[in-house]
């Protein structure tokens, strides 16, 4: 069993900066891949950023994110982050770090077996 504690959300000015953390319980949780989705009032939970295990090598990130968004990852503490630059009015959200415990990094939300509380983004314009 893993928990997952997101955290670094808040209100931000259009191009300003947060970062994200996703802490895990698990001393383990360098073996698991680990997901960022976000969703929006009214619209479907959808993909942002995923990190693959071990040494985090494989990133991938969604096209709306992608050159303003960074995933990493801390082993010694547990934690992967979500740099997020250069905000916009439209990545305002509820953020979710999500884990699976594979080799395989994934898009899909279904795949993930733990998923955190959320934290919420908003960016004004």
């Amino acid at each position: 069993q893993v928990q997952l504690v997101e955290s670094g959300g808040g209100l931000v000015q259009a191009g300003g900066s947060l970062r994200l953390s996703c802490a895990a319980s698990s001393r383990t949780f360098n073996n698991y891949a680990v997901g960022w989705f976000r969703q929006a009032p009214g619209k479907e939970r959808e993909f942002v950023a995923v990190i693959s295990r071990w040494s985090g090598s494989n990133t991938y990130y969604a096209d709306s994110v992608k050159g303003r968004f960074t995933i990493s990852r801390d082993s010694a503490k547990n934690t992967v982050y979500l740099q997020m630059k250069r905000l916009k009015p439209e990545d305002t959200a509820v953020y979710y770090c999500a884990a699976r415990s594979s080799v395989v990094v994934t898009t899909t939300a279904d795949e993930y077996n733990y998923w955190g509380q959320g934290t919420q983004v908003t960016v004004s314009s």
